[in-house]
Parts: structure tokens; sequence; C-alpha cells
């Protein structure tokens, strides 16, 4: 029963982006980001780093 009470005060907060995926008659900008992450590995190995922790390491 408390999982049910936690969904309920979830759902009650996030009300405005819930009901905004219908408003925009349910599409998303997963494609874009979809197409950003490829060019952002892309990126990376271009510039000689192999994996995130090389980058990470390279920003600090």
């Amino acid at each position: 029963m408390a999982e049910i009470a936690r969904l309920g005060r979830t759902l009650k907060q996030r009300h405005e982006v819930f009901a905004a995926s219908f408003d925009t008659g349910r599409s998303s900008n997963g494609g874009t980001e979809a197409i950003n992450g490829l060019i952002e590995l892309h990126r990376r190995i271009a510039r000689g780093f192999r994996n995130r922790d090389d980058t990470t390491c390279a920003c600090c």
C-alpha cells in the first residue's frame, strides 16, 4: 500500500510534466538526443578519448 501512496504523491508533484506529453501529441526529442549522442561519441573518439573516464580526467 505504501508503494501506491508514493506513486500518487509522485504523480501529484509531477502532474505538469505528465500532462505535457498529452498536450504535445506525445512527441519527444528522443531522436534528436540520440543523434546528439552519436555526434558527441565521435567527437570524443576524434580527440583520442576512448572512454568516458579518459574524457572526465581530461576535463578536471
